[in-house]
């Protein structure tokens, strides 16, 4: 019979830790390079010996003196008895802040095997360290390893089984109510600078330079938000200069196989109306979202992970943590607005991070108002149509990125001011603190990144959303094509909606358009066009020129185009957010808060905007 067993990987962040799971299971954990990333235990198994091992990647904590849901869990795991043994990964280029854990855990048991990781980057800096004389200070094993390069893996694997088999249980210190004695921590601290004092020697004084330096540039009161601004600037328009060509060879090749459908429908005469449904409507819309959405989020999310690697959105959340006090929310709200840019989904159960209920609240409420990856091609597509003019190439994407920055500023600054708006009125209370570490500054695995982007983020937001499209292209042919009369179901909706939609400087298929985009915004604008032509399906015009005919001879104009980009930056959340928030805050009240919120400072914009520019007859 094989012999099972249960390891718990516990850790500080960004140590290696989820590198060190990812080596020895096999697996592709994603591993983020900022605190409080990781939330919940994932499991992988490993076999030796003929026996298997199960391994708990443990959320990234600094201590056990439990402050946070993600030192509650590790520290609970540890406690309940279901590990054999645990596993504390540390960075060996900083190695006394990682001891406090460590000698945390060895007062719970001395069943504990020291991982000394990232052995390689400690070389480079001129760092030394005594793993013997530390296993000897300790009273446990100590195995240095170098995760990313399989180096020490196997001492670590050997070293595991052998304290399984003949280590004990028995706790160094008396446990109550699954908490160390709160008079032992400064005991724990000043123990881990002596061990440090010990073990370390550091042969280039000066190691830490380079880190200071770019620190200085990229946290600074005069560059951290100039940089800050240009390299979003940068991203925004390697994205979408790199995003045209793929899109248009996708929806050559989409509705190339559309057209092979058609034809193989006719030869086994499937009725006309079966063909509208299958094709023209769900296959019509799904190939219309896939086309839109894949080239950019394969552009973006690549470089935005690249990022995340390189440990600059750490240094992001410093920048922004200031602003986020001032309106007494979290500053770990920053990453999840970050994280909301590539898609409010994710952004928002990215908010398990922050540890307060009122501020996780507040930074879900708050998420969709930073426009995702759906929202860039009306966003994009407005913007080049309406204020670009005739630019082109380079010169026009230079444009449009300066543009569609400026327009993500304004998503920033709302965030900031709804923000307040809540603290003082339907969530009170005083900002918590929290720890905010910067990491070092490591050089992006850039296979890696490109795979674990495509797999983790970009088909997985791409699925989603096909998952809602699909139905919806159902929904939307029936509109298109059922008639009362002579004219559409679309056509008397966009009737009905027309006179309210005035009153925000736009039309009534605009706002039908977004209503009919809840399942997924990248849709709008083909909607608008199928509407404004009366097809009963989706149209692409890659021609810009053409496509701005057509706006202007339904009576577009600037203020129209404004209006639209407003809008289409403050408006309800698309269907797969609003599942997440209702998923996430496990109520129906905070969800309907969640829509209401950005509709009606869409709504408010829009109309203010309109009305002013009545009053002095601009646009």
């Amino acid at each position: 019979m094989t012999d099972t067993f249960t390891i718990a990987l516990a850790g500080n962040p960004n140590v290696g830790k989820s590198t060190v799971f990812n080596a020895l299971t096999g697996m592709r954990q994603h591993t983020g390079n900022w605190p409080g990333k990781t939330v919940a235990c994932a499991k992988g198994t490993y076999t030796y010996m003929d026996s298997v091992y199960t391994l708990v990647d443990l959320p990234g904590t600094y201590s056990l003196y439990a402050h946070s849901r993600e030192e509650e869990i590790a520290r609970d795991f540890i406690l309940g008895g279901e590990a054999q043994t645990t596993i504390v990964v540390c960075d060996a280029t900083c190695l006394e802040r990682n001891l406090n854990l460590v000698l945390q855990i060895i007062r719970l048991t001395t069943r504990v095997v020291v991982c000394v990781n990232l052995c390689d980057e400690a070389k480079k800096k001129g760092i030394v360290i005594n793993l013997p004389l530390l296993s000897d200070l300790l009273g446990v094993p100590v195995i240095g390893t170098s995760a990313t390069k399989k180096k020490g893996l196997k001492d670590l694997i050997e070293a595991t089984a052998s304290m399984i088999s003949f280590g004990s249980m028995v706790p160094c210190c008396e446990i109550s109510d699954n908490h160390l004695p709160e008079d032992d921590a400064v005991n724990i601290i000043l123990q881990a600078e002596e061990l440090t004092k010990k073990v370390v020697t550091i042969k280039k004084k000066d190691y830490h330079n380079k880190d200071a330096f770019l620190d200085r540039l990229f946290t600074g009161p005069l560059t951290g938000f100039p940089i800050m601004f240009l390299l979003l600037l940068g991203v925004f328009w390697l994205t979408m200069a790199g995003a045209n060509y793929p899109s248009d060879w996708l929806i050559t090749g989409f509705f190339f196989i559309e057209d092979k459908l058609y034809a193989a429908a006719h030869l086994i005469n499937m009725p006309q109306w079966m063909q509208g449904v299958l094709i023209s409507g769900i296959y019509h819309v799904l190939a219309w979202v896939v086309s839109v959405m894949l080239p950019p989020m394969a552009i973006f999310f690549p470089l935005f992970t690249l990022l995340e690697d390189f440990g600059y959105l750490p240094r992001v959340a410093f920048n922004l943590d200031s602003p986020f006090k001032r309106c007494k929310a979290c500053g770990k709200q920053s990453l999840t607005m970050c994280m909301g840019l590539g898609c409010n989904a994710v952004g928002v159960m990215g908010c398990r991070i922050i540890d307060s209920e009122r501020e996780r609240l507040i930074a879900i409420l708050t998420n969709s108002l930073i426009p995702c990856n759906g929202r860039f091609p009306t966003l994009l597509t407005l913007i080049t149509l309406f204020f670009i003019g005739n630019s082109s190439g380079v010169f026009g994407s230079l444009v449009s990125a300066v543009l569609l920055t400026g327009v993500l500023i304004l998503g920033v600054l709302m965030t900031l001011a709804v923000s307040r708006l809540l603290s003082a009125t339907l969530l009170k209370g005083i900002p918590s603190s929290f720890t905010l570490e910067l990491p070092p500054y490591r050089k992006p695995q850039i296979g890696k990144v490109i795979l674990r982007s495509i797999f983790d983020r970009t088909l997985f937001v791409l699925g989603r959303a096909a998952s809602v499209a699909a139905p919806a292209g159902l929904v939307i042919w029936v509109m298109a094509n059922l008639k009362i009369g002579n004219q559409s179901i679309l056509f008397y909706c966009s009737n009905f909606l027309d006179p309210f939609a005035r009153l925000m400087g736009m039309d009534g298929v605009i706002l039908l358009a977004f209503i009919l985009g809840f399942p997924a915004n990248e849709i709008v604008i083909p909607l608008m066009l199928m509407a404004y032509m009366q097809s009963g399906q989706l149209i692409d015009i890659s021609n810009t020129s053409e496509l701005k005919n057509i706006l202007l001879s339904n009576g577009w104009t600037s203020l129209t185009a404004i209006s639209c980009i407003i809008f289409s930056l403050f408006h309800w959340p698309c269907s797969t957010t609003c599942l997440t928030i209702k998923k996430e805050t496990g109520s129906i009240k905070w969800t309907l808060i969640a829509i209401l919120i950005p509709t009606l400072l869409g709504v408010l914009l829009c109309m203010g905007l309109t009305g002013v520019a009545r009053v002095i007859g601009s646009f």
